[in-house]
């Protein structure tokens, strides 16, 4: 099969916080033969894909620079000769990288509300107001979290996100922290929600020994099915001095 000729007009936009789409055009004078595909991967060959579509969206958080390659050619092969690569790359934001804030980490607590803590950057005011913002699929537009607090060295933000019962919210949750005055980098992370989620404690309802064993039972924290948690059952004995641990969980 003939090599064809490269993509043309390829470019690079972003949508929400971290929604990053290359668009590009067929290329011009393509056999007439040839049903084009279009292989796409990006600098370090990762997450390679062969598809008949003219664009490429993903989820990237923008703390460094990235690049998509794209080519043409006239199968799903991939032992097949590709046109010549074309590149289109996206920076970060400006500003002095040592700004940024670190160790930006979110967790999703009983299904309800969702926690971010961060660090200052290096090279950061101590006196720097920062804000929060967010973005998910059932969200009409970008919020902004309101409630941000101290914890010790941390600086928080917690702001409601609610699954509907029943609904298969495995979608990702898009975060930027920046500053008010403009001063500092921008910094971005994509949290899996289905990954980082944080159960409330179960509640125990009663306690009881029968016939010298110890009977436990407890209720399921809100918002969750016993088929979707493990429990952990500490006991300790103070007059045997003991200290046992026992793990329960049910059959999906």
């Amino acid at each position: 099969t003939e090599t064809q000729p490269p993509v043309t007009n390829l470019s690079v936009s972003v949508e929400n916080l971290c929604t990053v789409t290359w668009t590009w055009n067929p290329p011009e004078g393509a056999s007439p033969n040839c049903s084009l595909w279009y292989l796409s991967h990006f600098g370090n060959k990762q997450d390679k894909k062969i598809t008949p579509e003219t664009h490429r969206s993903e989820e990237v958080p923008l703390n460094e620079r990235i690049c998509l390659q794209v080519g043409s050619q006239c199968s799903t092969n991939e032992s097949e000769k590709p046109s010549i690569l074309v590149e289109k790359c996206i920076s970060p934001p400006e500003g002095d990288p040592e700004s940024a804030v670190t160790e930006l980490q979110c967790v999703w607590h009983n299904l309800r509300y969702m926690k971010c803590t961060w660090l200052p950057g290096r090279n950061t005011s101590p006196d720097t107001n920062y804000t929060l913002y967010y973005w998910h699929s059932s969200l009409g537009q970008i919020l902004q979290c309101e409630n941000i607090y101290r914890e010790d060295q941390h600086i928080a933000c917690s702001f409601a996100l609610t699954k509907v019962k029943d609904s298969n919210f495995d979608s990702s949750v898009q975060i930027m922290v920046k500053d008010n005055a403009g001063k500092i980098r921008p910094a971005f992370s994509i949290v899996p929600s289905s990954s980082h989620v944080k159960p409330d404690p179960p509640h125990i309802k009663s306690l009881s020994f029968q016939n010298g064993d110890l009977y436990v039972q407890w209720k399921n924290p809100q918002n969750f099915y016993s088929r979707c948690l493990s429990y952990q059952v500490e006991v300790n004995n103070t007059q045997a001095k003991t200290h046992d641990i026992f793990y329960v969980s049910f059959s999906r």
